[in-house]
């Protein structure tokens, strides 16, 4: 592997030279004002980027897995009924996690390629009138088989069943590079992580409760200690934490949301866009179709790429490795050997997206799959060269 090479995994992702150098950092003591100047612009910069007025943010040392955690034991009991669909590996993740708990899931199996099922859930809750159902999760950006679901949906189907659950939403792929409306769609908890849209090294989970969700802690019975919001929060109104935080990834963190905002949250989303189309472009001219069943699903963080029935597509992630130097993600759980993934979020240039492109019809042609040298790199092409060319005129 190649440290001059960018990667093609989706996250952690490239990281901009100036945000690696914000992490960077000299010794800080952690208890003086100066970190409270680090603290409080991330935690208000996280903020911006969810588009929330509303929301707490508490930024963990941990992961996203560490945000679900934080989540389910700081708002929900021993035994509570929970409603989640299973439609790829983060999903059924969680869902594990919540089992794990002592937790209640209903589970609604969808397959994989598929998006959440709103209408399921709309049935299920409907029929809940007790309200027992807690909490409704959901996998915004399904990473495994570059899925994205709409949580929007999701939340007409609460408000149509008139269920009062909290709603649940794994943004991990999804927040800092896709379009997420925390208040406009009614999320009570969204969890992400500093490593893939905020183009961080891993370290930090960060999770975002709306009101709703903040009045639930007092009442949740998990066991909760190194997660405990409480904690945070009292430590947060005197700019400290409750133990050493990750002060240079805080400070990256900080600096990650104002690139963001300074870029314009709406040219990051149609960047992401944007290169994405160029790797589907790309998928088409080599004959092959993406995981993602149908193009209102498809991610624009990571591509799911399926290979020819009886050919395993580790091969093309192991030899790209092997040969090239370059990381592309490989498939997991239900679709493992079956497809290899592109990621195409953080960090990333229509020309760094070429490069992979490249690479990946090389590694295909080595394997002996009938793709042309050349084909998606220039059906690519052209349509990078298309978008470029209309944003300029938009612009003039």
């Amino acid at each position: 592997m190649s440290f001059q090479n960018p990667v093609f995994i989706p996250g952690p992702t490239n990281m901009p030279e100036h945000l690696r150098r914000a992490c960077d950092m000299p010794t800080l003591d952690h208890r003086s004002p100066l970190f409270g100047q680090i603290l409080q612009p991330a935690l208000a910069g996280v903020k911006k980027v969810l588009k929330s007025e509303t929301a707490q943010v508490f930024v963990f040392p941990s992961t996203g897995t560490g945000g679900w955690e934080t989540t389910i034991t700081n708002c929900l009991s021993p035994g509570d009924r929970i409603l989640a669909a299973r439609n790829g590996m983060f999903s059924h993740r969680w869902i594990d996690m919540c089992q794990r708990h002592g937790l209640k899931v209903e589970v609604v199996e969808a397959p994989w390629g598929t998006g959440l099922p709103a209408d399921r859930y709309e049935e299920i809750l409907a029929k809940d009138t007790g309200h027992e159902i807690k909490a409704v999760l959901a996998t915004h950006n399904e990473t495994a088989t570059g899925v994205k679901s709409d949580i929007a949906a999701v939340r007409r189907a609460l408000n149509t069943a008139k269920h009062p659950a909290l709603l649940f939403v794994d943004g991990v792929s999804s927040i800092a590079s896709m379009d997420f409306r925390m208040d406009e769609w009614g999320v009570d908890a969204a969890v992400t992580g500093s490593q893939k849209g905020f183009m961080l090294p891993p370290g930090l989970a960060i999770v975002a409760l709306s009101p709703k969700a903040q009045a639930s802690v007092e009442t949740a019975k998990l066991p909760r200690n190194f997660f405990d919001v409480r904690d945070m929060m009292k430590a947060y109104a005197n700019n400290a934490y409750p133990y050493t935080p990750a002060v240079g990834l805080l400070n990256g963190l900080k600096q990650s949301c104002d690139m963001l905002l300074a870029e314009g949250l709406e040219n990051v989303f149609a960047r992401h866009h944007r290169i994405a189309e160029g790797v589907r472009a790309a998928v088409r001219a080599w004959g092959l179709e993406l995981c993602a069943e149908t193009p209102d699903v498809y991610s624009d963080s990571v591509s799911a790429i399926r290979t020819p029935e009886g050919f395993n597509a580790t091969d093309i992630v192991t030899h790209a490795a092997g040969k090239y130097g370059v990381a592309f993600g490989v498939g997991l759980g239900e679709v493992a050997g079956k497809v290899f993934r592109i990621g195409h979020l953080g960090s990333l240039t229509d020309v760094m997206t070429l490069s992979g492109l490249a690479t990946a019809e090389m590694v295909m042609a080595d394997l002996g799959l009938p793709i042309q040298l050349g084909s998606g790199v220039a059906a690519a092409q052209d349509y990078y060269r298309s978008e470029t060319a209309l944003s300029a005129k938009e612009a003039a």
